[in-house]
C-alpha cells in the first residue's frame, strides 16, 4: 500500500435508545500524496466519522485504514498515537491555538512533544510563518491576530511535523469569503509544495469545486462527485 491514505471497506455503527446506527457501512477512499480532496456532505452524513477514523481518533468496526502505508486497526493505543503524530495533521473549524503562546511558541510545540530541540522548533516555526507571509507576526498572540491569521497559524501548526495526511474540518467555516479564498489558497499551495494527501470537509461548494477531487457520503459509502 503506498503513502498517502486508504480506507479500505470501513464500517462504523453507534447504539442509541433507539438501536443500532450504521454510520459507514464498507467505505473506501483512497488520497494520494499531493493530492486535495473534498469532502461534502449534509450534516448527519457521516463527515465527522469518516475524518476520526482516517485521523486514528476511532476505530473502525470493520474494514481497515491505512496510513502510510501502515495498517492500523490492530495497533494499540500508544502504537496508533505516535503513527498519528509522525504522520497525520489536522486543521478544524477554530484554530484551537493557544492564547498564551505567541504564533511561533504555538507552531514549534508540537515538535517540540516530537522530540525536536526548541531552537530547531522555533527556527522551522519562523520558516513557516515566513512562507505563510506572517513573519513579521511571529511573536503575536492569538488575540493580537485576524481570524485568517490564526487560521494560517493553525495551518502552519498542523505540517510542522512534516506529516503525510492533512485531515481539515470547515477549515475556512467562520471566515469571510475573502479571508477564506486566500485560506484556501495558502492550503492549496501547501498540499501541492509538501506532498501531502489532504482530505478536507467543506460546505463551500466554490471552494470544494478548486479542489482535485471530491467526494460524498450516501448511505454510509464514499461515492465520488463529478
Amino acid at each position: 500500500m503506498a503513502a498517502g491514505l486508504h480506507l479500505a471497506a470501513v464500517e462504523r455503527h453507534y447504539r442509541d435508545s433507539a438501536g443500532r446506527v450504521e454510520v459507514l457501512r464498507g467505505a473506501s477512499l483512497t488520497i494520494e500524496p499531493g493530492q486535495l480532496v473534498a469532502l461534502v456532505a449534509p450534516s448527519g452524513a457521516g463527515k465527522s466519522t469518516l475524518l476520526h477514523l482516517a485521523g486514528l481518533l476511532e476505530k473502525p468496526d470493520g474494514g481497515e485504514v491505512f496510513v502510510a502505508g501502515q495498517p492500523t486497526s490492530t495497533m494499540g493505543d500508544d502504537a496508533r498515537t505516535a503513527l498519528r503524530r509522525a504522520h497525520i495533521g489536522f486543521v478544524y473549524q477554530f484554530h484551537h491555538l493557544l492564547p498564551e503562546f505567541s504564533a511561533v511558541e504555538n507552531i514549534a510545540l508540537p515538535q517540540m512533544i516530537n522530540g525536536l530541540p526548541k531552537t530547531e522548533a522555533q527556527a522551522r516555526a519562523r520558516e513557516l510563518l515566513a512562507y505563510l507571509k506572517l513573519a513579521e507576526r511571529a511573536t503575536h498572540r492569538p488575540a493580537e491576530l485576524s481570524g485568517g491569521e490564526q487560521q494560517r497559524v493553525a495551518i502552519a501548526r498542523a505540517i510542522a511535523n512534516a506529516p503525510a495526511i492533512l485531515l481539515a474540518d470547515e477549515p475556512t467555516g467562520n471566515l469571510d469569503p475573502k479571508t477564506a479564498d486566500h485560506v484556501f489558497a495558502t492550503l492549496a499551495t501547501l498540499v501541492r509544495a509538501t506532498r501531502l494527501a489532504a482530505l478536507v470537509a467543506t460546505h463551500n461548494m466554490d471552494l470544494a469545486a478548486r479542489m482535485d477531487r471530491r467526494v460524498t457520503l450516501r448511505d454510509g459509502l464514499v461515492e465520488e462527485l463529478a
